[in-house]
């Protein structure tokens, strides 16, 4: 009793300070700068260099977005949708503030390793000898003394709430220039027929013909685990005020080993050969497919209050090779990302998948997840094209694509692994990536895209308001539909598509 009524207090009391904090103009970073500590001042000053150089070097991480004013925070579409939750609870204000923390720290982890040296060397003009790990750990002690600072006084909570949002990916700009109410209605006319024939194809039975030899590529090792392992691992794992399921570790490793997904490639090709993206002597990074690989990371999505865990697997291959002599879909690099959500029982609820270009979103139900009726105008709402049914515990998926266009063909049960095994790797590799004459480089642009994956079909589909249609995109920054507007990691997502069975 006494425990819930200072609970209640404090949330009360967060509240009032937020609300009365009239703080939209608040600039903290400014504020530090002239702070009466010299370790803040100091911070400050070292966040405004870095930044700087970053930005004048073009190596800025486009995953997570800037949260302005407060230089050493990052905020996702997830993260950004607990903001509610961080306004009832002082605990839940502070593991927001540290996620938002992590979520910067993670980016600058990359940023900085990708500065030229010369850049680095600005950076520690005396403060002693340049080197990137030096500059991380600056980085981290830095983004503490200011969060320490800034969240002692309730102007700075207040302007950090209101400042927590992501921008969409959709340019308005580009949609009023291409006078969008009128050119969206032949676009959905084809988004209408590609989705019916994609339709048509999933009820016909599959039948490869002569495109080519199917190649599986399983994963390392799939443990066999339990529902209920799988469902502890998650309840231990949101054992913190915000509720997020976050596993590390060893729990982490295990739930990707037990849902990565065999991949199925009809192969008539070399651009058929999946693999690990590696550096060069080329602008564009490129497939090595003696090295198999699908790089996987973890998402979160809300559904009525709930936090639930993703994993995410994503299998790139060298291009999409023209089918004609003006395919406007063609172009260096090509994938297929897959994502399974799962309940806090550890049963999966709903599988989707896209293209790393935010192309072609497919979701794949099992019967804990019932489609929503798609409101009057909403084409691009959730297109299923087929329905899995139950999903038993010791259940393989295996993910079919089609050669050439990498269309997800089919979502299958199929207990035999192939010989051919791929390497799970973690999707931050890319941020990093190793160059062969030394140093590091993300395979994204500071725009989010990957630099020479451009398509033709952009200079079609800009009035739909997505910049350069058909690239390949960093995580965070998937626009997925033409007509309307849907982000891969729209935190609701789900909850605005789906009836779930959370049970």
């Amino acid at each position: 009793m006494i425990g819930s009524a200072l609970r209640a207090v404090r949330a009360a009391g967060l509240g009032v300070l937020l609300a009365a904090a009239g703080c939209a103009t608040l600039d903290p970073l400014r504020e530090n700068r002239n702070s009466a500590g010299a370790e803040v001042r100091e911070c400050a000053a070292w966040y405004e260099a870095l930044d700087a150089a970053v930005d004048k070097m073009g190596v800025r991480d486009a995953q997570a977005t800037r949260v302005k004013g407060f230089a050493y925070l990052r905020v996702d579409r997830f993260s950004a949708s607990l903001r509610g939750a961080a306004q009832a609870d002082e605990a839940a204000f502070h593991a927001l503030v540290d996620r938002l923390l992590v979520l910067d720290l993670e980016a600058r982890g990359h940023e900085i390793p990708n500065l030229p040296a010369q850049a680095l060397a600005k950076l520690w003009i005396g403060l002693g000898e340049p080197e990137s790990a030096a500059s991380v750990r600056r980085t981290r002690e830095c983004g503490r003394i200011l969060r320490d600072s800034d969240m002692a006084g309730p102007q700075a909570r207040g302007a950090l709430l209101e400042r927590l949002a992501v921008p969409d990916d959709y340019i308005t700009g580009l949609r009023v220039a291409g006078l969008y109410e009128l050119a969206k209605i032949p676009f959905s006319a084809g988004v209408r027929r590609h989705l019916d024939e994609t339709e048509s194809a999933f009820r016909r039975e599959y039948d490869p013909g002569t495109r080519g030899l199917l190649v599986r590529y399983s994963p390392p090792n799939r443990p066999k685990l339990k529902r209920g392992q799988v469902g502890e691992i998650l309840a231990r794992a949101a054992l913190n005020p915000l509720r997020v399921r976050d596993p590390l570790g060893e729990d982490l490793e295990t739930l990707f080993a037990a849902f990565a997904p065999s991949f199925e490639v009809e192969t008539s090709g070399d651009y058929d050969r999946p693999g690990a993206l590696r550096w060069r002597h080329g602008p564009l990074p490129e497939v090595e497919a003696a090295d198999p690989a699908v790089y996987r990371q973890v998402a979160q999505t809300r559904y009525r209050g709930v936090n639930l865990l993703q994993l995410v697997y994503t299998v790139w291959f060298p291009e999409r090779p023209p089918a004609t002599a003006l395919d406007p879909l063609a172009g260096k690099l090509d994938g297929v990302v897959f994502r399974v959500t799962l309940a806090p029982d550890g049963s999966p609820l709903v599988y989707d998948t896209m293209h790393p270009c935010g192309c072609y979103h497919m979701f794949f139900t099992t019967p804990r997840a019932v489609p929503v009726p798609a409101p009057e105008g909403e084409l691009e709402w959730a297109f299923v094209p087929q329905a899995l049914g139950e999903i038993g515990e010791d259940d393989r998926l295996v993910v079919r694509i089609a050669s050439r266009t990498h269309y997800v063909e089919r979502v299958f049960r199929d207990q035999t692994d192939s010989l051919a095994r791929y390497d799970l790797r973690t999707y931050d590799e890319l941020r990093s990536l190793p160059r062969m004459t030394g140093g590091t480089r993300s395979v994204f642009g500071p725009e989010g895209f990957i630099a020479g994956t451009n398509r033709s079909e952009q200079w079609l589909f800009w009035p739909m308001g997505i910049a350069n249609a058909g690239a390949m995109r960093q995580w965070g920054r998937h626009a997925t539909a033409f007509v309307g507007r849907r982000h891969f990691d729209d935190a609701d997502l789900l909850e605005r598509r789906f009836a779930l069975d959370l049970r």
